[in-house]
């Protein structure tokens, strides 16, 4: 258990550190361990994110950093571990297979492997490449626990002895073919969805915004479908829509909303759209970028049936007091550390490899 105490001190260390990139303001803070070593460092790999990755705006990037920041403090990870048989077992090596949708994506099961006490093997996407190699030098640096427990690899990967990894439907059944034989968890393409009844207020749609535009709607945790009542009036939803009228400023963004558009024109569906976000009816859960789908319910039973049957390709679910495990509208994008992706506890699955 020592272990683990000191790798829960090196994450605080981490959260301090990163509270000095916030979207408010960058700015350096008294106190913090190797700022003297890390700090314009850290300011360098940021600018190289956002030159690397068009989708990684500076606002993206230091909502996640400020998000991470607000995670990893003592009370949470204690709150997060204390359940868990951490650091029981002999020390293993987890591979970890990263997607980059969004910036620090694989950052959850990157800590969940050194606070279970195993040593941890990263291949990286290269949309994401930059932030975490820096940081685990950090951690090295606070932690000397931790010196020689990360490796980072774009090669084949080897002698590792189980795997986390994040891909899309088709790359998940490689994923599980090509790792048949090692304990696994496979990540595969999942949405997130609103309810909406009517009974919606103007503050709820702004916050909704958060949900759908945050990262440009690319993570698994951004809203991309909505389930509405029946002759249901989007005028309140586009109104609370405007409050992120912005993001059609981004060059990438608008040209994917105008190629959509056009798609959608020439193939004569209908869509509603205000100059920056189209809603096209749809079964599907997976939209393009600068569109949501929607689909009609008669009654809230069979809503529940139906998203409980497909709960698979279901990350979040926003609602108002229409069920368990709801999160509250514009919450999406903040997940506590025991928010476990496709709701699979990592850490519980660390414990027992």
């Amino acid at each position: 258990m020592e272990i683990t105490q000191s790798r829960i001190n090196a994450f605080v260390k981490l959260g301090k550190f990163l509270s000095q990139f916030s979207q408010e303001k960058i700015e350096i803070k008294d106190a913090i361990e190797h700022n003297d070593l890390f700090f314009d460092g850290f300011k360098h790999q940021l600018k190289l994110a956002e030159e690397n990755n068009t989708w990684f705006t500076k606002e993206n990037l230091l909502f996640s950093t400020e998000n991470w920041s607000k995670a990893l403090t003592l009370s949470n990870i204690s709150t997060w571990v204390e359940n868990e048989s951490l650091g029981t077992n002999e020390a293993k090596n987890v591979a970890i297979i990263m997607a980059g949708n969004i910036p620090l994506v694989g950052f959850h099961d990157f800590i969940s492997v050194l606070i279970a006490g195993h040593s941890v093997i990263v291949k990286q996407s290269s949309n994401d490449k930059h932030l975490l190699p820096f940081l685990a030098k950090y951690l090295e640096y606070v932690s000397s626990d931790l010196k020689g427990k990360i490796v980072f690899t774009e090669g084949k990967l080897e002698n590792f002895d189980a795997v986390i990894a994040t891909g899309s439907n088709n790359t998940a059944r490689y994923f599980e073919h090509y790792f048949k034989d090692k304990p696994s968890i496979i990540r595969k393409n999942r949405n997130s969805v609103a309810i909406l009844t009517g009974n919606e207020t103007e503050e709820d749609f702004k916050h909704l915004s958060e949900d759908v535009f945050r990262y440009f709607g690319l993570g698994c945790r951004s809203v991309s479908k909505l389930f509405v009542p029946k002759n249901y009036d989007f005028d309140n939803f586009f109104r609370g829509m405007y409050n992120r009228k912005e993001i059609i400023d981004n060059v990438k963004y608008a040209n994917n909303y105008d190629y959509n558009k056009a798609v959608y024109l020439m193939s004569e569906f209908d869509i509603l759209e205000n100059g920056f976000l189209m809603i096209k009816e749809d079964n599907s859960y997976a939209s393009p970028i600068a569109s949501v789908f929607y689909e009609y319910y008669d009654n809230t039973d069979d809503l529940k049936i139906k998203l409980w049957e497909e709960r698979e390709q279901i990350q979040c679910v926003v609602s108002k007091d229409f069920m368990d495990n709801e999160i509250a509208f514009g919450q999406t994008q903040h997940p506590k550390l025991w928010d476990y992706a496709d709701g699979v506890n990592t850490l519980e699955f660390l414990a027992k490899i």
